[in-house]
């Protein structure tokens, strides 16, 4: 069940994360039960310890990830605290609210297994960061807000703007013990690396208590209320009478009420959920590990329940007790079921210690933590108005979480986070490039005349490549920028092999753009459609659903872009009344790379050439065949494949009937580099680089003349090739 290799290790890395995790459990404790008044703030110590030893043991029982520390957290002390203040503020009775907290725990740890169960667990750990660092600011200040009573020597449930009236009730003792425990706090571990901070500030902060007892005999009463108080026996609680008085208290609750404390506890999962997650994801890019989201919710939800049930305060995944987990030494879940181990055994030995901590230090000690959560780096956000938005979401979910509630700040941040991604959707244009016909070719090298039509009637279709997220933000955005197009052009291509998702209002626009180019008797050609998107979704399939895609519709789908507007090319072509008869086989004088020559030059190179014929799909050759051979296309077409070990072939082009290739293989007398398929059947002349050679031998003139009009092609089809790189790359 636990690997055991690295004990000695996961036992320190376990004990040293005891030591951070314990007094901040019991300060946290304490915040939560000090609300309801009498002997409770004491019980609120032992509900951290519990805490403590329930959260470790059991989520690391349950497969919690590896070196994650679980401890009582700010969220939890946070969330519960406000609840206990509200409802004892609507006067119900101290052990009523008592139990009502052991429900609300209990069932925000049984939310936390079913948010796990249900695989919420990945939804959870992407929420937005301006999200996370708002609530997270929030609750930093709400816990700032709460102690600074505490920290003043006020009593309990003291609001903190009353605190600055009541400044005839201000304790110098507890201001010291605070102010030095603050100070211990903040500078340890510039001075003490070895020891926790917080182990640190505690000490310091009792022994500042126990000097100005010195001055003050009274501090060294029991049960005083600067000091947490005896845990049990005399003048203390009685541990098991709280224990068991709390399910008796249950039965003082009905249905509504219960129902009352759903959205509490939903708050407090969600918050947990949170914290955990987040933590683990920056474990994660430490350990360069991988953590299990909704196995390690359904851990920290069992942790919870388990917690709950025995007494003890709920808590998440905890970040400085898990830094020194890993800095001790530890490497796997042991050291969570070690941390809480240790925990119990502190309890045992510690009791009469822990009854004698002040209450200022750990109000010291939680107003530090308070504003290490504050975000204070979001104010650069200011600094660009790329981020300002950014910037108001966290300070908006901040001030929610103060005046309102955490979780509502929570949901204020995800609507504002959803709004502004809008946005910046709408923002951003949908077309990644546009290509007007006559800068759009296909990969087909085609004759002199047939590029001069296309030159003179490519205006009549259009290239728009998409990017992003076709959605009802953005569909009207694409439509308005095909409006001109839409009053001439016949053919418009849109190329979505960068868009990501597409929604119905999306879908629906793509059918009024058909339906525009089938009253001018155009089309709407699409091509590289994504099978899978980001959602695991096909667009081909959710097209087709939607009705896009009908038997005979005036609407093209093609798996490049290439053949795509190859398609369109040929519609130009056609009809632009070009005779082309691709079945009739050209003689060696009718090519273009013979034009102007007489004769007795061509019967000359007739005695080069050899003929051959190939059936459509059959390989003329392959990457690495021949030595030095040139192929003349007589009828048919070619096309021309790159090959990539392991990978699908590259179209490099089509070649038809009066255009050549294998002219680098005849030029360099070397193997081809390329793959060649007769893409309809197909009739060649082929010149081989020794016949020619012998050739030239006699008849230099007429050679000399074949390699100037190849030059020349092959100079064009240059020109053309930067000019397809320039349009790629924007250059």
């Amino acid at each position: 069940m636990f690997k055991t290799d690295n004990l000695s290790g996961d036992f320190w890395g376990g004990t040293a994360a005891m030591l951070v995790a314990l007094p901040a459990a019991i300060a946290f404790g304490v915040t939560i039960y000090a609300n309801i008044g009498g002997h409770y703030g004491a019980y609120g110590a032992i509900a951290g310890i519990l805490g403590v030893a329930a959260m470790g043991v059991v989520a690391s029982l349950m497969g919690g990830t590896d070196r994650l520390i679980s401890a009582p957290s700010a969220p939890a002390a946070a969330v519960l605290s406000a609840f206990a203040m509200h409802y004892i503020a609507q006067d119900i009775g101290a052990d009523l609210v008592f139990s009502m907290l052991m429900i609300v725990a209990l069932l925000a740890g049984v939310f936390q297994v079913l948010f796990g169960v249900i695989g919420l667990g990945r939804l959870i750990k992407y929420m937005p960061f301006p999200v996370v660092s708002g609530y997270l600011s929030g609750v930093g200040l709400y816990i700032i807000a709460a102690q600074s009573p505490i920290f003043l020597g006020l009593p309990q449930g003291t609001h903190f703007w009353d605190a600055f009236e009541l400044v005839s009730g201000w304790k110098w003792e507890s201001i010291v013990v605070g102010a030095i425990t603050i100070i211990t706090m903040i500078y340890a571990n510039k001075i003490m690396r070895s020891i926790p901070a917080v182990i640190t500030a505690l000490i310091v902060g009792m022994i500042a208590y126990g000097a100005l007892g010195l001055v003050d005999p009274l501090l060294f009463h029991a049960n005083n209320p600067f000091v947490i108080g005896e845990l049990g026996g005399t003048g203390g609680i009685n541990f098991i009478d709280s224990f068991i008085g709390r399910f008796k208290t249950i039965i003082y609750l009905n249905i509504d009420d219960i129902t009352l404390l759903l959205f509490p506890a939903l708050t407090l999962a969600a918050l947990l959920s949170i914290d955990t997650l987040k933590t683990c994801v920056i474990l994660d890019s430490m350990t360069h590990s991988f953590h299990n989201s909704n196995r390690e919710l359904i851990a920290q939800g069992s942790g919870n329940v388990v917690s709950a049930l025995i007494g003890g305060m709920p808590g998440s995944g905890t970040m400085g007790a898990t830094m020194v987990n890993i800095s001790s030494g530890a490497k796997t879940r042991l050291s969570g079921l070690i941390e809480g181990i240790m925990a119990v055994v502190a309890f045992v030995v510690l009791a009469g210690f822990i009854a004698w901590i002040p209450v200022a230090s750990l109000a010291g000690i939680l107003i530090v933590i308070g504003f290490r959560m504050i975000d204070k780096h979001s104010v650069k956000l200011l600094r660009s108005r790329q981020t300002m938005l950014d910037f108001f979401i966290i300070v908006s979910v901040a001030i929610t979480a103060l005046s309102v509630s955490l979780i509502a700040a929570a949901g204020v941040g995800l609507v504002l986070a959803v709004v502004l991604y809008i946005i910046q959707q709408i923002g951003a244009s949908v077309v990644y490039r546009y290509q007007d016909g006559t800068e759009a070719r296909s990969k087909i090298v085609r004759g002199k005349e047939e590029e001069m039509l296309l030159c003179d009637k490519g205006e009549i279709f259009s290239v728009y490549e998409l990017h992003g997220s076709l959605f009802f933000g953005t569909a009207n955005q694409l439509y308005t920028m095909l409006q001109e197009d839409l009053q001439h052009k016949k053919y418009i291509i849109m190329d979505m092999k960068r868009v990501q998702n597409v929604d119905l209002t999306a879908a629906h626009i793509l059918l009024q753009i058909k339906d525009i180019l089938h009253e001018r008797d155009g089309y709407l050609l699409l091509c590289r459609l994504p099978h899978k998107l980001p959602t695991g979704d096909d667009m081909e399939s959710y097209f087709n659903h939607v009705g896009l895609l009908k038997h005979l519709s005036p609407i093209k789908v093609f798996d490049d872009l290439d053949d795509a507007i190859e398609w369109a090319e040929n519609k130009i072509i056609k009809e632009g009344m070009v005779v082309t008869n691709s079945e009739e086989i050209l003689d060696l004088s009718e090519f273009d790379l013979f034009e102007g020559r007489k004769e007795q030059t061509i019967e000359e190179l007739r005695t080069l050439v050899e003929v051959k014929s190939y059936k459509k799909g059959e390989t003329i050759y392959s990457e690495g065949e021949g030595n030095g051979e040139i192929f003349l296309i007589r009828r048919g077409s070619v096309r021309v494949m790159l090959p990539y070990a392991g990978r699908k072939s590259v179209h490099l082009n089509t070649i038809g009937r009066n255009n050549f290739f294998g002219e680098f293989s005849f030029l360099e007398g070397a193997p081809h580099y390329t793959d060649t398929v007769a893409a309809s059947d197909t009739e060649l002349y082929s010149i081989s680089r020794d016949a020619f050679e012998q050739f030239s031998l006699h008849h230099k003139k007429t050679a000399l003349h074949f390699m100037q009009s190849l030059a020349a092609v092959l100079a064009e089809r240059l020109r053309l090739t930067r000019s397809e790189l320039g349009e790629e790359y924007d250059v």
